[in-house]
Order: C-alpha cells, then structure tokens, then sequence
C-alpha cells in the first residue's frame, strides 16, 4: 500500500482529538473502568487510548507488520491494567471497535477536506488496512487477556488452597494441620510445599495433621500426603495423623504405604494427649 505523507500528518495532529472524540461517546453506563467517575482513573484511561492512536496512526507511515508489533507494549499495559482486569472482555473488545470506527471517519473526513489527495484504490486499501490491523489487534489482545486471566485464576486458587491448609503453632515446637474438604491431587501438592513451608518458618519439630475433616482420598493423594510426612521427616519434623477414616486407612494399605514407623490417632485429643505425656 502506497503511503500518503499528507494523510498520515493529518492523523498524527488528531490523535488527542481521537481520545477525546471516544471519550465523550463512550457508553459510561459499562461496567468496570469505562463506567469509573474516578477524575485519576479516566485520566489513566484517556492516556491509555490516547497511547493506543500513537500506535495506530504509525500504520499510515510504516507497514502493517512493524505497527502491530508496536502494539506489544500497548497490550502489556492494559492487560496488566486493574481497571481493565475488572472489565468484561466483551466491553474491552467492543471500544477496539469503536476506535476502528473513529478511524472510517477520520479517514472520510480526510477525503472530503483533500478531494485529490487519495484514489479510489488508496481510499479501498487504507479502510481495508484499518479493518485489518484492528482485528490482528483484537486477536492479540485477546489471547494476552485470557492468558493473564489464566495466570491470576491459578494464583488466586492456589492461595485459597494454602490459606485452607494453615499451620497452627500451638507453642514454640508444636503446631496443627487441619485439613478439610475434599483433596484432589493438586490440592495436595500445594499443600505439600505450603505445609513444609510454614513449618520452617515456624521452626516446628512436631506437626499434628488431622484428617478427620477429609470425606475421600484417593490413591494419588494417600501417597502425596506419604510423600509430605518423608519431605517433613527431612527438614526435622516429626508427624502425628488423628482422623484416620477406616476407608482411608484400606486405601494406603492397598497402595502398600506403610504407615508403622507414623504415630495414628483416632482423634486430634488422643494424639494431643499422647504426645503430652
């Protein structure tokens, strides 16, 4: 596509008038930041768009190719955006096209200004142009988001998983585990490096670990509690289990994990009792 030095200068002297244009017709009923009465946080969002035109407008001097790779640090910022995060995605994606319609006028209006300036051909490849760098834009921006997205759900859940298996200190060596709810096999890896995390930061020699909260556990996760007890028997802590489940107890002996040399108690009283005297 040929460049048109005229029409980019013409673009690059608007892009304020852009954001402001966008900013006034935007629907400010939406939720998340498009509907924010926050004078700092639409500040934030007017330069935001505004640094999106910046981006755009560099299609009308340089190719395609090297614009929309301009656009990665565009998409970091506002997928990393709080504001943005707490958008629906359906909102974020509709406001790219409203910017692409921005453009369609922008470039109409140009046509009218310089009626010479552009052929029919230049005029049919520029609104291809548009179309096509905002939807290679929306493409990436969509994966990075859903990506992000991704990455913050596992961190939340792993977080509700460690803040569901908390150690206990009861004095300056001892401390509980009470685990409760059901422990898939993920669970309890987490639990695992949570658990052996807390107890040495704690400095615990003797961890009590009750599972009389725990309905099922299945093969995986009798031998990934077999494996923390070894992993904590490492860093120096000793184990009592209270809360052994006749089934969960069939279950470890089928898997052939001997539990001999682990101090079991029918309930954390008994094992607390024990241990005390």
């Amino acid at each position: 596509m040929d460049k048109n030095q005229k029409l980019y200068v013409f673009l690059k002297s608007k892009t304020w008038q852009l954001t402001e244009r966008w900013y006034e017709n935007l629907n400010k009923e939406q939720n998340g930041i498009y509907g924010t009465s926050n004078p700092k946080e639409i500040q934030l969002l007017k330069q935001q768009n505004h640094l999106f035109h910046e981006k755009f407008v560099e299609m009308f001097n340089k190719s395609e190719e090297v614009c929309e790779k301009s656009f990665d640090d565009f998409i970091t910022i506002v997928v990393n955006d709080v504001g943005h995060q707490h958008t629906p995605l359906t909102e974020i994606i509709g406001e790219f096209f409203n910017q692409q319609q921005l453009y369609l006028e922008l470039l109409e209006e140009f046509t009218v200004q310089y009626p010479n300036e552009l052929s029919s051909k230049q005029i049919i490849a520029y609104t291809s142009a548009i179309l096509s760098t905002i939807n290679n834009v929306i493409l990436k921006f969509t994966n990075k988001f859903i990506e992000q997205s991704k990455l913050r759900l596992k961190s939340q859940q792993e977080m509700i998983i460690e803040l569901s298996a908390p150690v206990i200190k009861f004095n300056s060596t001892t401390a509980l585990l009470p685990l409760v709810g059901e422990i898939d096999t993920y669970r309890a890896k987490v639990i695992l490096e949570s658990t052996l995390k807390q107890c040495a930061n704690l400095q615990i020699n003797h961890l009590f670990i009750d599972l009389s909260g725990v309905p099922i556990v299945d093969t995986m996760v009798a031998h990934e509690l077999f494996q923390m007890i070894n992993a904590l028997k490492l860093i120096g802590v000793n184990t009592s289990i209270s809360g052994l489940r006749p089934s969960i107890a069939q279950t470890t002996v089928q898997l052939g994990i001997d539990f001999k040399d682990i101090k079991t108690f029918s309930s954390i009283e008994q094992a607390m009792s024990k241990h005390n005297n």
